[in-house]
């Protein structure tokens, strides 16, 4: 079990960040030693989910067999596409689904519209900060505070734009206080002119298994707007995608 930690490790230091890495760079991001990430690497490339060339190692596609097995039990995503791409198509802004995964959000579900932001940046698979995004904070909110506390303490808070919230015990309380709304607003503290919307999808036991959102250019939209025009089409999308979840 310890050496499947140790892999689980690894594979998860590779990124957007870290497409790449060298043995060295494995070794200090995933916490092992040198010889123990030596091994890892070399186990994960005769299982064929990585490959070396030269002195980097970077994922192979079969790392997606991992990601699809899991989307593949998430009936919700399904039923999230067709309602999301309405959603796009009814407001022309972007609208994207997400997991919540420690410190950060993955995107499991995203429809790009015309005049958007981030519309490169953003797709399938891509992590974000849970805290600076309102895909992020809407979900911390369904946490135990110390849990929140905990992975707010994991790694170092990186202001991202000067709007962006970096007291920590300022973050602990805006997510308090989205959970109690019942949703979130994160305007312009991720990306210059980005602010976005979101709502929790909840399963049965009313634990938040995801997020969608709606997200616009700060020109296009007050946060009133999104209160008064996006909130209760996007509360009823969330409402439908959390009925279909078994």
């Amino acid at each position: 079990m310890a050496s499947l930690a140790k892999g689980l490790a690894v594979l998860g230091a590779f990124g957007e960040r870290r497409p790449s890495m060298s043995l060295a760079e494995a070794a200090s991001v995933a916490g092992l030693s040198r010889a123990a990430a030596r091994r890892v690497l070399l186990t994960l490339s005769e299982l064929g989910f990585v490959e070396q060339t030269g002195r980097d190692f970077t994922l192979t596609p079969r790392i997606l067999e991992l990601g699809f097995a899991y989307l593949s039990i998430q009936s919700w995503i399904d039923r999230a596409g067709p309602l999301m791409a309405e959603l796009s198509r009814d407001f022309d802004e972007s609208c994207s689904a997400a997991i919540l995964q420690e410190t950060e959000i993955v995107i499991v579900a995203r429809m790009a519209a015309p005049n958007r932001l981030m519309s490169s940046a953003v797709a399938v698979g891509t992590r974000l900060p849970a805290f600076h995004t309102a895909l992020g904070r809407i979900q911390l909110g369904f946490l135990d505070e110390s849990e929140i506390w905990q992975r707010l303490r994991a790694e170092p808070i990186q202001a991202h734009t000067a709007s962006t919230i970096t007291d920590p015990q300022a973050l602990v309380e805006r997510v308090r206080a989205d959970r109690l709304q019942g949703f979130s607003i994160v305007d312009e503290e991720l990306e210059r002119g980005l602010r976005a919307i979101a709502v929790p999808i909840v399963n049965r036991s009313g634990k938040a298994v995801g997020a969608v959102d709606l997200a616009a250019h700060a020109m296009r939209t007050t946060r009133n707007e999104m209160r008064a025009r996006f909130l209760p089409r996007l509360r009823a999308v969330a409402e439908e995608i959390s009925r279909s979840i078994v």
